[in-house]
């Protein structure tokens, strides 16, 4: 079954079982979809996303309330926050497992040995060649800060 196929099914689910919170989440990441495949559309005619491309959504929508949970937790909205941290474990179960940091840190020494990069003007390389090969599964922001680390030292 794949991804949108898996978000459909939970979401009829969520009606059956009248979880409120699952359901709105769920319809948010189906609005989503829609949404990215109508502006995709106009780009280039065909719409239909991929399963990376969906991945990369979801993964954008839990950054996004990540960033939101840490606002309302600076500005003393604990129930908000709360509901931006039950929306990410929501979206969470429908993106591939988040590698360790003993994963990740692997990963970043693989592709820097098999790209034979030596400096910081390959980073470019190796976080592209890190996105291809781990979409979804690390967070290529905190990634690039190890990847240059390394890369300098």
């Amino acid at each position: 079954m794949d991804l949108r196929e898996r978000i459909q099914t939970a979401t009829k689910e969520a009606m059956k079982a009248r979880d409120q919170l699952r359901l709105s989440t769920l319809r948010l990441i189906g609005a989503a979809i829609k949404d990215r495949e109508i502006a995709q559309r106009g780009e280039d005619g065909k719409g239909a996303l991929t399963e990376d491309d969906v991945v990369a959504l979801l993964s954008r929508m839990v950054k996004q309330r990540q960033e939101s949970a840490r606002a309302y937790e600076e500005g003393g909205r604990l129930e908000l926050a709360e509901r931006e941290q039950a929306e990410i474990g929501i979206i969470q179960e429908f993106l591939p497992r988040q590698l360790s940091a003993d994963e990740v840190e692997a990963g970043i020494a693989s592709v820097i040995a098999d790209l034979g990069a030596t400096g910081v003007r390959d980073m470019g390389r190796v976080m592209g060649a890190l996105r291809e090969r781990h979409a979804g599964q690390m967070d290529f922001g905190a990634a690039g800060a190890l990847v240059k680390a390394r890369l300098m030292g």
